[in-house]
């Protein structure tokens, strides 16, 4: 796209604007002027040089919301995906019918008790089976 059009879409994409900044304002009255000075082409030119420059830091600016918002995606994604194996190891355990209260008890009462860590591992080994036996079946 050379600069004439680039000009013409600028202007009529500022024209749209319920409320252009001065720089944008002026840019269309230089550009739209019947008999511009060599002193109006010169500002012309530099408010031309200015607006894409703008546009360019804008476009930046995205670009870096973009890159964080979709890291803030990806980690709330995998979050939501923990949350959701999670929850299917108390449907897995029966006791879905539990209330929320119950269930943090429960665990609390596990996690702030001196366990033995042999026990932990009794639990592990339990559940790991329990585990397999189902993905054994989901595979099915």
């Amino acid at each position: 796209m050379d600069n004439n059009d680039w000009l013409k879409d600028r202007i009529t994409y500022i024209k749209g604007l319920k409320a252009p900044s001065d720089q944008q304002s002026l840019l269309v009255i230089l550009a739209e002027k019947e008999n511009r000075t060599s002193q109006d082409d010169k500002k012309l030119s530099a408010i031309i040089r200015a607006e894409k420059a703008s546009i360019k830091a804008v476009k930046a600016r995205q670009e870096v919301a973009n890159l964080i918002n979709a890291e803030k995606r990806a980690e709330r994604k995998e979050r939501n995906h923990r949350l959701i194996l999670q929850g299917v190891l108390f449907d897995l355990a029966g006791l879905q019918s539990r209330s929320r209260g119950e269930l943090l008890g429960l665990l609390l009462a596990a996690a702030s008790n001196g366990i033995d860590p042999q026990k932990w591992e009794q639990w592990k080994r339990n559940g790991d089976a329990l585990l397999a036996e189902k993905e054994k079946q989901a595979a099915v």
